[in-house]
């Protein structure tokens, strides 16, 4: 066996006063959300201006609500949709974990639709804004997930790798912070250089594309190092269930590039 490092003990709980606890992954939720908006606000001042601030502001209880229940649902239907079905009233134990990006991402889309639409603003210039901040949360949930020792890696004889409390006596790959990095550090900056150039903020749905593709590609490539979730296991080819949900994905998302090669921005 090779030699590990220890996981550092880190209580999931943050603080607790009485049976009121505040954990770190609400946290990371919380600082994502509002560093987001922060960061969106930032962005909309570049030119050309298509959403005002004040409606990125407005904005931030539909994101909450979306990611909240988008994600706790996505969560449900994609992973574990007997058990719920048996337990009904777990679905809305939030606070026992159980949250997917993929249904995450779904719930935010609908939300910002609809807002869209009620505040008639250009639906894919407000993605792109979107889109742009996603990683900052992202970054944030997987270190949040690295805290609660969760999601961790398959077993690796690497000298980084770590004894997780939940996973057995042989070191595992440290994956979330493999995630962390591309999904949050990578995918953040490679928006933001796109965004800095006026070609791309002309041609709203670019940047969406662009996200979308880029996150299919940094999940697929950490779902390859973390641990498979338990009930489906390996699939078609040593495939796992997070990169089949990333593929449609990663369809999608050159399809919004394409189209946007194609249109002019609406300003």
């Amino acid at each position: 066996m090779s030699l590990a490092i220890a996981f550092p003990q880190i209580d999931p709980v943050l603080i607790q006063i009485g049976p009121f606890a505040i954990r770190w992954y609400a946290l990371a939720y919380i600082a994502g959300l509002l560093g987001g908006m922060y960061y969106m606000q930032v962005l909309s001042r570049q030119l050309p201006v298509m959403v005002k601030e004040i409606e990125i502001y407005d904005f931030l209880l539909w994101g909450t609500l979306g990611v909240i229940i988008g994600g706790r649902l996505g969560f449900v239907i994609f992973y574990r949709p007997l058990f719920f079905l048996e337990n009904p009233l777990s679905i809305f134990q939030v606070w026992q974990g159980g949250m997917s990006f993929h249904g995450g991402l779904i719930g935010v889309v609908v939300a910002a639709i609809l807002f869209a639409y009620k505040r008639k603003i250009q639906f894919w210039a407000f993605a792109d804004l979107i889109c742009c901040a996603a990683p900052i949360g992202l970054f944030l949930g997987r270190l949040a997930n690295f805290i609660n020792g969760e999601l961790f890696g398959r077993t690796a004889d690497v000298p980084w790798g770590m004894v997780f409390p939940r996973g057995g006596p042989l070191p595992r790959h440290p994956s979330q912070l493999y995630e962390a990095f591309l999904e949050g550090f990578v995918l953040f900056f490679v928006l933001l250089w796109m965004r800095r150039k006026l070609s791309v903020r002309n041609r709203p749905g670019m940047l969406s594309g662009v996200f979308l593709v880029g996150y299919a590609i940094a999940r697929s490539t950490g779902e390859i190092f973390r641990e498979p979730d338990p009930i489906f296991g390996l699939m078609l080819g040593g495939t796992t269930w997070g990169q089949w949900l990333s593929l449609p994905m990663a369809l999608f998302g050159l399809y919004l590039i394409q189209r946007s090669r194609n249109r002019a921005s609406v300003s």
